[in-house]
Parts: structure tokens; sequence; C-alpha cells
């Protein structure tokens, strides 16, 4: 049974960018105002040097013959020639260092780092990390799906030989570092016991639960931050700032067999001397890197990449920790850099020499503490969110923007200094009009008539525009198009003020984002369901699942009456219950009620139906599920669930 429902918004990203699309209509061409902006853009930017160009491409051996990556039914999931349009001087749709950025991310294939060590790069999001071990591969990160990993797996072996896997490492819990680990590991030798999985302690706790509870809205954000569906070119998606795009194949997870808990642990894997530095809490709740002590090469994982990350993912996230992310650099700076001839990461290419990886942490490390310390430092002094991140955005500390890789691809000094704001002091910015604002439809409506109505908002808009000031066109036509949704000339010109701002972002994401948001505008949203990956669902706490079942429960639709389910979950052998009134639905695990209205027995999967896909009971009934007692007032309490959201409108009311 194929379950369709929102646990873990990575999933949302099948079907990527990376693949062939439409491309959405509208002008797709730079004005006077962006062109200006992208050469002014150019004259900041720091000397291009010989670095990135000579590490994104050293150790080059071999890739695919054929760059189209597809699924059992032959369907594409990867397309490694999807960016092979970057190169030359940039465009003007496209921010100069974006384009710089895409250049050197877009190689995709097999290379060494050491003499025993390389990397798949360009194949997924993320890169897959190989050690040649006494009997065997040892695999960091199998990338996002089963079938670029299996691409993946087939050109090391190939190429350097054919050997078993020994062991995998998930360097954290997000989906693009553990999703393929089916298309690289037997499961006969799992089984045997000759394979092994080695994670962060907390993994799989992680993993599994991370977007449960949001999954819907993460979902439908997701969309906009990876502009899924729209097709790579100098108007379209240009990338993710940490990689391409995310592949749209078969996620798959397989329980660890042993995790690391402390920072300085060595294990020997097979043959190999690994020491960890655990990071959970800055870029993954749970997360590690690795210290390949006989190839003096540390892997970074994802502290450190060839981009500042995300502190508050635009998706949507729990916000991360910026100070403690900092201090994990600091550490690996101090402590792992000078031991280090390479330094790689699971994303982007290594950086080579002990000088050169040393200051590039440390480079980072200076970046986000940077971040940290004066968003607290205007925080305190009783700066807002807002005026703090316009602040930091125009004046950067002097040096650090000279390393590419602080520059913001991915994550933003204006979106992070936010999300350190509201690590600490939430989203109210004390000021009290702000309190209890109207909602944006209502705002919007009184907003509109103040400035005169829409023909004025639209002509103090078309002024905006003709000056380049996009920000504040984007501000006027947005609320026109919330009062007035079908106005076809605010929506018509509200796209374009974001295409033009997509244009001049250097933000891989917030380009996708403007993109994405403009092509709505034009074409109309299109709900996407995401095919749920079957292992991450069975690895989903039952606890979890019934409380994310909770968040769509509709108390005016269940009435004012009462209703004690018992459940027997007889593949799993675990007993739990849902208690329904008038107010909420409540589960627990671990016990049966003494006297239920109902009693449920059957497989998980029987349960999960009806919970998520709203299947009736009498259809459940038919496939195996017991049901003893009032099977109408159980069919009452599945009418009373909402249906797993599959889409909603950002742009327009």
């Amino acid at each position: 049974m194929k379950m369709r429902f929102g646990a873990g918004a990575i999933l949302a990203l099948a079907g990527t960018a990376a693949l062939a699309a439409q491309e959405p209509a509208g002008p797709s061409a730079a004005s006077d105002p962006t062109r200006a902006a992208q050469a002014a853009a150019t004259a900041l930017l720091p000397a291009e040097g010989t670095r990135d160009g000579d590490f994104s491409t050293r150790g080059f051996i071999a890739t695919r013959a054929d760059p189209v990556i597809t699924d059992a039914s032959g369907k594409p999931v990867w397309n490694l020639a999807a960016y092979a349009f970057v190169d030359g001087p940039a465009p003007d749709t496209v921010h100069p260092s974006l384009w710089r950025h895409m250049r050197h991310l877009k190689h995709h294939g097999l290379y060494q780092v050491s003499a025993n060590i390389w990397q798949v790069r360009g194949f997924d999001l993320s890169n897959m990390t190989i050690i040649r071990g006494a009997t065997g591969w040892i695999i960091i990160d199998p990338l996002t799906s089963v079938e670029t990993a299996r691409a993946a797996m087939e050109l090391v072996n190939s190429t350097l030989g054919p050997r078993p896997v020994s062991a995998v490492i998930y360097s954290h819990s997000h989906a693009d570092h553990f999703g393929g680990v089916r298309g690289v590991v037997d499961p006969a030798e799992l089984a045997a016991g000759r394979t092994q999985i080695i994670a962060p302690h907390g993994f799989m706790e992680e993993a599994t639960s991370e977007n449960v509870m949001a999954g819907g809205a993460m979902l439908r954000r997701a969309a906009y931050q990876f502009a899924t569906g729209m097709e790579p070119g100098p108007t379209g998606q240009m990338g993710s700032g940490i990689g391409m795009a995310v592949s749209g194949g078969t996620l798959s997870l397989i329980a660890p067999t042993a995790t690391i808990a402390a920072t300085g642990e060595t294990r020997e894997v097979d043959g190999v001397a690994l020491q960890f530095q655990i990071v959970s809490g800055s870029e993954a709740p749970a997360e590690l890197n690795v210290m390949i002590v006989p190839e003096k090469t540390f892997l970074a994982a994802e502290i450190a990449t060839c981009t500042l990350h995300n502190i508050l993912t635009p998706r949507g996230a729990k916000v991360r920790d910026t100070r403690a992310w900092a201090h994990y650099l600091d550490e690996a700076a101090t402590r792992y850099g000078p031991q280090s001839d390479v330094v790689i990461s699971s994303h982007c290419w290594p950086i080579f020499g002990q000088a050169q990886g040393t200051a590039w942490l440390t480079a980072q490390r200076d970046n986000y503490r940077w971040l940290h310390d004066q968003t607290v430092r205007r925080m305190n002094r009783g700066e807002t969110m807002g005026e703090i991140a316009e602040a930091l955005s125009a004046a950067p500390p002097p040096g650090l923007g000279d390393e590419w890789a602080t520059h913001g691809y991915y994550g933003t000094v204006s979106h992070n200094s936010k999300a350190v704001y509201q690590f600490y002091l939430g989203w109210y910015d004390a000021v009290p009009a702000n309190l209890h604002a109207h909602p944006p439809v209502e705002r919007a409506t009184r907003l509109i008539a103040a400035l005169g109505g829409a023909d004025r908002t639209l002509a103090l808009a078309r002024a905006a525009m003709a000056a380049g000031d996009y920000r504040w066109a984007s501000d006027l036509l947005q609320n026109l198009v919330f009062a007035a949704p079908d106005n076809a000339a605010a929506r018509a010109l509200l796209a374009e003020s974001y295409e033009q701002q997509g244009f001049q972002a250097e933000s891989a994401i917030w380009r996708n984002q403007f993109l994405a948001a403009a092509r709505d505008l034009r074409q109309g949203s299109t709900p996407r369901a995401a095919a749920q990956s079957t292992d991450l669902i069975a690895a989903i706490a039952t606890a979890e699942l019934l409380d994310s079942a909770a968040t769509r429960f509709a108390p005016e639709r269940f009435g004012a009456r009462s209703l004690t389910v018992a459940i027997d979950l007889t593949d799993r052998k675990e007993q739990a219950m849902l208690e329904a009134n008038g107010r909420v639905l409540i589960g627990r695990v671990g016990a049966l009620p003494a006297a239920p209205d109902v009693t449920l027995r059957g497989p998980r999967a029987l349960l999960l139906a009806m919970l998520f896909l709203k299947q009736p009971v009498t259809a459940m009934q038919a496939a195996g599920l017991k049901v003893e007692g009032d099977a109408a007032a159980l069919q009452h309490l599945i009418d009373a669930l909402d249906p797993v959201p599959q889409g909603f409108d950002i742009v327009v009311p």
C-alpha cells in the first residue's frame, strides 16, 4: 500500500528542478534596473582567484555516459547535464555571483580526494563519500534516492573495481544524507552482519519525527524553496545553493546498527580509524563530522560548505542554534583543521591543504559568530528583526566577504539574522500595533482603500517598478492582490516585480521563491501529492503518528460526544488508544482502555490508511482490519479528520 501524507518535507521535492519541466510564461528578461543592479554587484565581488576552479575539478576520474538516471519504470529522476548551460559570462537574468557559483557546482562524476578517499558529486543534492576499507567500501551519505545512489555505486565499482559495502555512515538526520541507502547496501550482507550502519545518537528519532506535525505546510513551502518543477535555465531555476536540486527517486531508510554519542570517539571501521565530532543542534538535530585519521581528511558534513547555510529554512523548521554552530566550527578549525590535508563536506567541493582548509573553516566560523553576536547586540539595543536584517545585510564585516564560501547562495544574512532574533525573542517586536494586527486580507483591504483604491495603488506600483524599487512594488501589489485577487493587472505586475527580484538574488533559494511565486501568479498553483517512503513511515513512532492525526481533528464536525478506541497493532505487537471528545483527539501508546467503544485489531498500515488516507471503515474491514463495537461511531471520527493537506495558495488569498 502506498501512503501519502505529510511526514518529511524533503519528500516534497520529488519531481525535482533538475529534470525538464514546463518553462513558465512571463517577460523572462532583465529590466534596465536589474541590469544596472547586476553590474553594480559585479563590481563589488571579490577576486575570482583560482582556488575554487581548481578544487571543484581536481581529482576528476569519470562520470556516466548517459546523463539521465531513471527509476525502474524508466521515469527520469536526475539529469547530470541539466546545468550544462552555465558557461561564459553571467546573463543579465542571473546574479553574477550565483552564476559563478553554479559554474563550479555543476561538475559531476567520481573524484579522488586522497589515496583512499573518493567522492561522487553532482549525482544528487548531496555528495557521496567513499573510503577504501580493508574488505570493502565505507560510504558516508548515500544520497537522497535509491536510483541515484545505485548509479553512483555503479560508477565507483566500474571505475575503481567492484567491492562490497562494508559500512555506511549517515552524517545527519536529513533525508538527502540517508535516503539512497538501499541503493548501496546489499540486504544479505546487512542481515549477515557484514555491513554496519553508523549514525549520530538520536538519528532515528530525528530522521522520522522532523516535519511530521507541520508536514503539510512544509511540503508546500518546500516547493517554493526548491522551485519544484521549474526548468533550470538563465530565467529559471539556478540550483539550490548547496547543490543543484533534489533527485526525484525512491527514498529509503535502514536503521543504524551503531550510534556515536560523543566528540572524540574513535572507531576502527573496516580497518580504517575514524574519529567523530558530534555537532548535533547546529545544521541538523542529530549530526556528526568525521576525521578519517589515516588519510588526514576531515569531513565537515554540513556545518561547513561552499555557502552560508540556513539558520531557519524558508520551507520551515525549528530554528537552529547559531552560537552552538559557531562553537562547533571553532572546534573543527582548531582541533581538526591543523590535522587535515583535505577538508571535505557533504555538499560542494573539497578544500585542499592544511592552511587553506583551516582558513576556510575559520572564515565560516567567523561568519556564523558575527551573525549571532551582531544580531544579539542590536537586538539588545532595541532594534527589530527587520531593522537588524537591513543593517547587517548592508554592512558585512571587512574581509569576510572575500571568502566566497561565506556568501549567501543558500542562506542569507537577512533571513538568518531574523532567525537569530526569533531564536531568542520570537516573532513579536514589542510594538503593540503588531500584537493584534488585522489578518492579511482584512489589512490589505483597508490599506488599499486608504491608498485611494486599486487604480491608484497600481499607479504607485508602476512608478516603483519604473524606478527599480521592486521591493516596494511587491509590497503594494501583494496587498492589492490580497484585497482584489481577480485583478489581473495587479497579478501580472506583481509577478514581474517578483521575477526581477529573483533575477537579482545571489541566493539560489531566494531566486527560487521569487520565481515560483511569479509562476503561481501567472499559471495558478498546482497541488503536488508526495509519495511517502515506506521505510520512513514504518520507522515513525506510532505515538508521533497519532499526534499528527490529532492535528487534523475538527471538533466542530465531531460534535458534543465522546469515543474511545482501543488499537491492537498485530504486526508490531503494539497497543494504543484514541480518545475523542468535542474538543480534542488524544492518542496514547502502551495500554488498552478498560471499556472501549470500539476495538481495532490488525496491521498498522490499515490503521494509517484510515487515519491519513481517510479510507472508509468498511473498506478497511474488507482489507482485514477487525472492528469490534460501534463501527458507525468510528466512521464519524474518521469523517471529523481533515484530509491531509496537498497544497494551498501562498501569493493569493
